[in-house]
């Protein structure tokens, strides 16, 4: 199948590189506008942290895997919802991930539900843990003492884990995000953004960072800036390395749009909406 992969798409924001060969997401490029607190990516929705002179270096967070809506003309649409570190600065190369994602299978059209993860630049990976709509998964995220990053996911709902330590150089732990995305399809020079599969809506829970070895949410914490992202495909084009990297245009008007954050900064929700929207309020 197609490569899938996580390009962000957002005018202060980048990363990610390279191409895949799995049909899985993971790469985080970007084109975006922003405010202080809120921006609009072709591909992204969600929250992100950063902050001055802040090393995230874990982040965590439960959801329960939407029901993908899949007609007879949405084959080959995508979702992907996932939790990560970096890829969000223009400057960045690197991107931790680990997420699910709900697709409608580009041959036969049908909900296709799978784990995976990726650290950019290198290719994406499926991860051989069933996953079932309305299952609840919790996703972490770490990065450990001597250059290794620890994926966890846990579906609670079948009582069953995947557990994986990967040595990686040079991570990015510039930022903290958790995220619902179109993924794009990749080759080794080019991505092109698939159309957003309707996944009616998903809901962020149990959220938490660590940054310079303190703990926190997405509101909890002086000195941590917490931008939302609304997902509009009509947002222009993202550049990873250079020029024509990465094309922003989905061929579709479907976007995301997040809502405020719960008043401790331990959740939120993400709804999908057939016609995108720029218009976004600020993280609460």
């Amino acid at each position: 199948m197609a490569a899938l992969c996580s390009v962000v798409a957002l005018a202060v924001a980048a990363g990610g590189a390279g191409g895949s060969t799995a049909a899985t997401p993971g790469h985080g490029f970007t084109a975006l506008r922003a405010s202080t607190s809120s921006s609009v990516s072709t591909n992204w929705a969600g929250y992100v942290l950063t902050g001055d002179s802040t090393t995230y270096t874990s982040a965590t967070g439960t959801w329960k895997e939407p029901t993908v809506t899949c007609g007879a003309s949405d084959a080959g649409e995508a979702a992907a919802f996932w939790v990560g570190l970096g890829g969000y600065n223009l400057n960045s190369q690197a991107l931790e991930q680990l997420g699910t994602s709900s697709d409608c299978n580009s041959s036969t059209g049908q909900p296709t539900y799978y784990a995976w993860y990726e650290l950019v630049p290198n290719a994406s990976v499926t991860v051989k843990l069933k996953i079932q709509p309305g299952n609840t998964v919790t996703v972490s995220v770490n990065v450990l003492t001597g250059g290794m990053v620890e994926f966890q996911i846990k579906n609670r709902t079948l009582g069953t884990v995947f557990t994986k330590k990967l040595a990686f150089a040079n991570p990015d732990l510039t930022s903290a995000e958790w995220i619902a995305e179109a993924p794009s399809d990749c080759n080794q020079y080019r991505c092109s953004q698939i159309p957003l599969s309707n996944f009616g809506s998903v809901s962020f829970s149990n959220i938490a960072a660590l940054g310079n070895s303190t703990g926190g949410t997405l509101t909890q914490n002086p000195g941590w800036t917490t931008t939302m992202i609304t997902l509009d495909p009509n947002q222009g084009r993202g550049y990873f390395p250079g020029p024509d990297t990465f094309s922003g245009y989905a061929n579709s008007s479907a976007g995301a749009t997040p809502s405020a954050t719960s008043a401790d900064g331990r959740s939120f929700s993400v709804q999908w909406s057939a016609g995108a929207s720029s218009s976004s309020g600020g993280a609460g």
